[in-house]
């Protein structure tokens, strides 16, 4: 893995007009699930920042609730805009079935207690992009919900993008949550491409 923090989503054309037409109502759970999840995460992340600035590494529980944080949000966000039609499981398991996976490389044996210190501050500009790539996933599950609920079938041209999106905010989730401290590529240069046909 060159990155981290890879991504993928497999491509399926047949897509299903009443779930998609329903989309946010089916995900109403998963969105009382994932604002405890979120709370959780918070705590955790001020834990492990804490820990971070006086050691320099990650406990290992701590960094494995994270990544599990990650991976979930990244599926619940893959549902919501219509990149997949699969309801998301309610854990941030590792899930090789699932047909978006996350795949987050072992924590650092150190990390930087500058980078930790002034995160905030240093991931501004991957939170800019992120931010821009959130209104053409927005555009784009706009359109996929049209072309889905009319012809049953989700566009190639828009799946890439919304991938390509999803790909690059994983990413900069990350780099946020103190997973990485390794600056997200842009584009991602020489990076295998995080679509596949299912």
């Amino acid at each position: 893995m060159s990155y981290p923090v890879s991504f993928e989503i497999d491509y399926l054309a047949q897509r299903s007009r009443l779930t998609t037409f329903f989309r946010y109502l089916l995900a109403i759970p998963h969105f009382f699930f994932a604002s405890f999840y979120m709370l959780a995460f918070l705590v955790v992340e001020i834990a492990a920042w804490c820990r971070l600035m006086v050691t320099g590494r990650w406990p290992t529980g701590l960094y494995e609730f994270s990544s599990g944080f990650l991976r979930y949000i990244t599926r619940m966000t893959s549902y919501l805009a219509l990149g997949v039609d699969q309801y998301p499981p309610f854990n941030g398991a590792d899930d090789a079935g699932y047909p978006v996976r996350v795949q987050i490389a072992p924590p650092l044996d150190h990390y930087s207690r500058l980078k930790v210190l002034f995160r905030p501050l240093y991931v501004i500009l991957a939170i800019l992009i992120r931010d821009l790539l959130g209104i053409v996933m927005f555009l784009v599950s706009l359109l996929s919900w049209l072309a889905i609920v009319v012809t049953g079938r989700q566009p190639a041209s828009l799946q890439a993008a919304l991938s390509f999106a999803l790909s690059y905010t994983v990413r900069a989730d990350a780099l946020l949550f103190l997973i990485t401290e390794t600056y997200p590529p842009f584009p991602e240069s020489g990076a295998a491409t995080p679509l596949r046909v299912a």
